[in-house]
């Protein structure tokens, strides 16, 4: 009886979806707990199903899954609960990719550090995405390739073994004992992991984290079509023209960009910087053979960059982190110059990562000094003339800033850009992201271009719909939005001038430099440190509910930026994702504004709590 009542369940719950749950990319903080991501929304969900529940209003009211949809989110959840079900397995044993090789990766990458032995076998040729020589060769993972016939009867392996299937019928997959690891790829939708045995169990979440950070859970189009195949309904694929998206996209980011390099298209903005980041150490291996490689990275940027980058290097033995310290007290410039100096003298390959403007503080670089630090010419310790740095720019809070044109203040550094698409250019509407060089850096792109494809982490066809449809507006919804965030910053200096807000100067501005996130440390009180950053924190909070329970319309309590309605608070303003260190957590609220709100409702609201302090 189990199996029809899931799939009379998972059918209800298909008719009564959520519009947020196919349509949001961020979701709401302010009903998630990030310790129980998946769980908590499981949990209920669970219950839903034991009432028998499918109404969309419950299905609605459920915890936040995870609070970006790149992590996971509701339909990759229930695709996971509905398979497991279905097969009598556990739901967290179940992990959906929208990559068809990542589950790989992440199995080997746990074995590289638990020095156990892997091997993989298929039946059926694989997709040309799998490249399993450069995963052993830039990625310095170990394993043997076996193709069998039938996995019936499998001699015994001392260490992990991996089954890639194809075709599978997910109501009813055809487990053996003997595999602990079985990855069903699922076309263009990507992969289902399952992760066999008890014995298996502690990689769960280290395969989580490779989801979260090296590419995306399946999308929630894709989770939706793959749940209706599980319930014997046909699913209609997207049915736009790839091509001609495509040709739009790249002709849009080129005139933005002021660039005529390849654009390369990727699943989400980390998903871009990892193909970045395996391109040019391949390219490093290939050219610069036995030289050490090292990263420079803001210890306090974005957390996904940040802990990317630093995972990247931990499975390298050729491969450093150097911090790059550039927000508050340090200057980008002269830390770029101080780093670049120690790297020139170990006689290395200098890959500097950097956020303009800065994030959680909207700080801009004199870029001049910055252009003069990173042009350069140092020498070795030996005298040689030492290698030149390639500067790896993520422009998501400025996409508009034309940096990588001909005429561009980086025009003579190796360059490469690159943008988080979730934010300006699709309006939150996807997460797709996308990179240009400039002309020093644009031979980089061939490697760059092969590693998107060899973790098979391009663009789907719906990302690219999205794109071609929202790039020709954005550097307009920069402007509104700008203008919108410059009255609001402008207003809350005069209501409340005890108020510290990092934003960009009227000057740079002027240059091009006009985001619409401002971050917003509020005036404390207290006898001592830990008393005033008590008060601090209890006062952003109190901030974020008066505005999200008086504007819940528009203010949401959420990480993202560039969204094409409304507001969005978060803190502290670095914690994305929850991998930035304690100590590197800026504990301000960061504020998302919009080209299209009712800014004069956002003011009375902030009046009110200004009265109240």
């Amino acid at each position: 009886m189990k199996v029809p009542k899931v799939t009379n369940y998972l059918e209800e719950v298909i008719a009564n979806t959520p519009q947020d749950w196919l349509k949001l990319t961020t979701h709401r903080l302010d009903i998630y707990n990030e310790e129980l991501a998946k769980t908590e929304f499981l949990k209920q969900f669970e219950n839903l199903y034991k009432k028998n529940n499918s109404d969309k209003t419950s299905l609605s009211e459920l915890p936040t899954a995870y609070d970006y949809i790149r992590l996971g989110h509701p339909l990759s959840t229930v695709l996971e609960w509905g398979i497991a079900k279905l097969n009598d397995l556990k739901a967290e044993n179940v992990i959906s990719f929208s990559s068809q090789t990542i589950p790989v990766m992440a199995v080997l990458r746990k074995n590289l550090f638990e020095k156990k032995d892997t091997q993989i076998l298929y039946s059926k040729e694989l997709p040309g995405c799998f490249d399993f020589e450069a995963l052993k060769l830039v990625y310095g993972y170990n394993f043997d390739l076996k193709k069998v016939d039938k996995t019936e009867d499998l001699p015994e392996f001392n260490g992990s073994t991996i089954y890639i299937s194809q075709n599978d019928d997910l109501t009813d997959l055809a487990l053996n004992s003997k595999i602990d690891f079985h990855i069903s790829l699922q076309g263009e939708s990507g992969s289902v992991l399952i992760v066999n045995g008890d014995k298996n169990e502690d990689y769960i979440s280290e395969i989580q984290h490779v989801r979260r950070r090296e590419t995306i859970a399946m999308t929630p189009a894709d989770c939706y079509a793959t749940l209706k195949q599980l319930t014997g309904k046909s699913s209609t694929r997207n049915n736009s023209d790839f091509t001609t998206n495509k040709t739009k996209v790249v002709e849009s980011v080129q005139a933005i960009t002021a660039t005529s390099s390849k654009v390369l298209l990727g699943s989400c903005g980390l998903s871009v910087q990892y193909g970045i980041m395996m391109g040019l150490i391949e390219e490093a291996l290939e050219k610069y053979k036995g030289r050490k490689i090292k990263i420079i990275v803001p210890p306090n940027c974005y957390g996904g960059t940040n802990d990317q980058a630093r995972r990247v290097a931990a499975c390298l033995e050729n491969v450093d982190i150097l911090d790059l310290p550039v927000d508050g007290n340090n200057d980008m410039v002269q830390s770029t110059d101080k780093v670049l100096e120690q790297v020139a003298k170990e006689d290395a390959v200098p890959y500097i990562i950097a956020e303009i403007p800065t994030n959680p503080r909207v700080e801009v670089p004199d870029l001049e000094k910055l252009r003069d630090a990173l042009s350069k010419v140092r020498k070795t310790e030996s005298g040689d003339t030492a290698i030149d740095p390639v500067f790896i720019l993520d422009q998501t809070f400025c996409p508009n800033v034309q940096f990588c044109g001909e005429d561009g203040i980086l025009s003579t550094i190796k360059t490469i850009s690159y943008v988080s698409g979730s934010k300006f250019p699709s309006g939150g509407r996807c997460t797709a992201g996308y990179c240009v060089a400039n002309q020093k850096a644009e031979n980089l792109l061939d490697n760059i271009e092969k590693h998107l494809h060899l973790c098979d982490n391009e663009a789907t066809a719906l990302q690219v719909e999205i794109l071609a449809e929202q790039l020709p507006s954005m550097n307009q919804r920069i402007k509104d939005a700008y203008k919108n965030t410059r009255e609001f910053v402008t207003f809350i200096e005069n209501k409340l001038p005890e108020a510290k807000i990092n934003f960009v100067s009227e000057e740079l501005a002027k240059q091009g430099f006009t985001p619409s996130v401002f971050s917003l440390d509020l005036p404390t009180r207290g006898n001592t440190p830990e008393e005033r950053e008590t008060y601090k924190r209890e006062l952003n909070h109190k901030l974020i509910k008066m505005m999200i329970t008086q504007i819940p319309n528009e203010s949401k309590y959420c990480v993202s930026y560039g969204q094409l309605k409304g507001c969005y608070w978060t803190i502290p303003a670095t914690s994305t994702q929850g991998t930035t260190k304690e100590d590197d957590k800026d504990y301000i609220a960061r504020v998302s504004v919009s080209p299209d709100l009712d800014l004069e409702l956002h003011k009375k609201v902030f009046s009110e709590f200004v009265a109240q302090l």
